[in-house]
């Protein structure tokens, strides 16, 4: 199993995914993977999020994990379903401990320095930065990094195919999570796999 920081090494951008439609799934995972973001975060925000993540499992080269994860119950969910990796907006203890006894590559939320002492204290070190822009942007996120430097981060929330270059350029930032991947609507796919090799090509 890949930790939480090999996984965030595998692209600059995590796709942050609504999935509406199961039968979707496939025909994204598979554009996105094209373009060359393996990393796929399928938030729990619908009824469809659990089928979308078994079926983005068999995508071969896809690294498929939960999203907006809120407590323990939907943590086992998101295991039954498969996910490779859990992120959550923000850190409780008792997902953080459910979390951590699983053994799964878990990305929790963080947007204070109270928050990274509580992932710090369960022996976490790779931490979402949300939401990014509107928790002061770029200019917060330095200060945060400045006492906890060995701390790393996955900025999400507000970026952009524009933004995202000053995030990654930042040194405890491994990638950022974007939402403009996938336009709502109905899939495209040829306009997905475009977007993604743009987001793909981003350096850090």
């Amino acid at each position: 199993m890949r930790t939480i920081g090999e996984i965030m090494r595998l692209a600059p951008v995590i796709p942050v995914l609504v999935i509406e439609e199961a039968g979707d799934a496939v025909a994204i995972a598979r554009a996105l993977v094209a373009g060359g973001l393996r990393v796929l975060e399928v938030t729990l925000r619908t009824p469809a999020a659990f089928d979308a993540i078994a079926q983005m499992r068999k995508v071969e080269g896809a690294v498929v994990g939960a999203g907006t994860v809120l407590n323990p119950e939907q943590l086992d969910q998101s295991l039954a379903a498969g996910a490779e990796f859990i992120v959550s907006p923000g850190l409780t203890g008792p997902l953080g401990r459910a979390a951590v006894a699983s053994g799964i590559p878990f990305l929790p939320g963080i947007a204070t320095a109270a928050d990274l002492m509580r992932g710090l204290d369960l022996g976490l070190s790779h931490f979402k930065f949300f939401p990014a822009e509107t928790s002061g942007g770029i200019p917060a996120l330095k200060a945060l990094a400045g006492p906890f430097g060995a701390a790393r981060f996955c900025p999400t929330g507000g970026i952009t195919q524009a933004s995202a270059p000053a995030w990654l350029a930042l040194d405890p930032v491994l990638c950022v999570g974007g939402s403009w991947l996938v336009p709502k609507g109905k899939a495209d796919s040829g306009e997905i796999e475009t977007l993604a090799r743009a987001a793909a090509s981003l350096r850090r």
